[in-house]
């Protein structure tokens, strides 16, 4: 059996990252940078007024009180088109742009107005309440790097760079493929003895938050015919992702049925607990994830598999969410697997603790929507006492 890092290392190692394509400026947010980003003009692109009040010559205006001629205006969007002469000032609005000889503004708090003059009150620095051309960027400052994934922040900011478009890396598309007699869809009559797929909807979600497309190709019975037309259904997708029929059991299809079909297995067998019987191979050119069907083995495998997966074909750097906290129950010597035992994460006045459940059975989906995370169990680790240090998964971080 391999090690869960040895897994996981060789099925993102699997995946190149997709091609680029174009979208929109409004369709970007979510999406990954597929090049660098750089300014090519300066934001602001000239002086501008940070206040309302007046633009003038600091100079003009060191002693005070001091009358002023005032000889336009400047709102933004429309520009004072002279020049500011020793005596002068311009009525000026936040944004307005600062007009050639004007260094300060004064806020209309410290002026008195009168027909075609201002009096100062309050003398002002130079440079006071202007900001300059190329603040925020200017021309070739670098705003957003390859590989980043855009927040609705990146977006205005390379909104004001005024780029309409930009070049991403085109969404990976993965097809969920639910298998077993007993499956049924939510709301559906349930066959003799049978569950709810629920686990296709948890894959779903996690797909299309970590960046996928999924294709839900439903549910295959346990029959070997059923999978003769996988190939051309998942036609296009760049994973296959298949739950159930992964381990050995007459009903467990998915290697024996596609062979003829062009599978080829590349390994099969996680030394982790829950999710030991884990597949990865490929059906003809698609690499496919074949998951346990047991809900939360499925959803564990999809945090320590499927997630890096789906970020090398982004070509997003991937870092599990782990935290070092101390464990608030004691834990029981581990054995020949790895273990991702669910756990609450609970605040206390020293520090954040992770107390695991009593019940830890892969079959109760209950607990582990109530878990905050999973205590990452090394194999061969030994008994642990509450108060030591464990790794904890976090589960609302990934």
């Amino acid at each position: 059996m391999l090690s869960v890092d040895e897994a996981a290392g060789h099925i993102a190692a699997g995946f190149p990252r997709r091609e680029a394509e174009r979208v929109s400026i409004a369709k970007a947010a979510g999406r990954v940078l597929a090049e660098d980003m750089f300014a090519t003009t300066d934001q602001p692109p000239a002086p501008m007024s940070a206040m309302d009040g007046y633009a003038v010559r600091a100079a003009d205006v060191a002693d005070v009180p001091k009358q002023l001629r005032v000889v336009g205006s400047s709102p933004a969007g429309r520009p004072f088109s002279g020049r500011l002469n020793s005596g002068e000032a311009v009525r000026i609005f936040t944004g307005g742009v600062v007009p050639e000889g004007a260094d300060s503004i004064v806020i209309q708090e410290d002026t008195n107005s009168s027909e075609g003059a201002v009096i100062v009150r309050e003398a002002p620095d130079a440079g006071q309440h202007v900001r300059p051309k190329g603040l925020d960027f200017s021309a070739g400052t670098p705003l957003a790097a390859a590989g980043r994934r855009l927040s609705a922040r990146d977006v205005s900011l390379l909104a004001a760079a005024n780029f309409a478009e930009l070049s991403v890396v085109r969404r990976p598309r993965v097809a969920l493929v639910a298998t077993g007699d007993e499956l049924s869809r939510p709301g559906e009559k349930r066959n003799a003895g049978g569950i709810v797929a629920s686990s296709t909807f948890a894959l779903a979600a996690m797909v299309e938050k970590w960046g996928g497309i999924v294709d839900d190709i439903g549910i295959l019975p346990d029959r070997a015919e059923a999978f003769a037309e996988l190939p051309q259904r998942t036609h296009g997708a760049d994973l296959i992702v298949t739950q159930g029929g992964a381990s050995v059991g007459d009903h467990d299809l998915v290697q024996s049925a596609l062979k003829p079909h062009g599978f080829v297995l590349d390994f099969w067998k996680i030394a982790m607990r829950p999710g030991k019987p884990l597949i990865f191979g490929r059906l003809n050119e698609t690499p496919l994830l074949g998951l346990p069907g047991n809900p939360v083995s499925a959803m564990v495998c999809a945090l320590l598999f499927l997630r890096p997966a789906i970020a090398a074909m982004l070509g997003t750097p991937y870092t599990p969410a782990i935290e070092r906290m101390r464990l608030a129950a004691p834990l029981k010597a581990n054995g020949i697997r790895q273990d991702y035992v669910r756990t609450r994460i609970v605040s206390r006045a020293d520090g954040r603790y992770a107390e695991p459940f009593a019940m830890q059975d892969s079959s109760m989906q209950k607990i582990f929507a109530e878990a905050d995370g999973l205590i990452v169990r090394k194999i061969g680790a030994p008994a642990a006492k509450a108060g030591d240090d464990v790794d904890v998964l976090l589960l609302n971080e990934a």
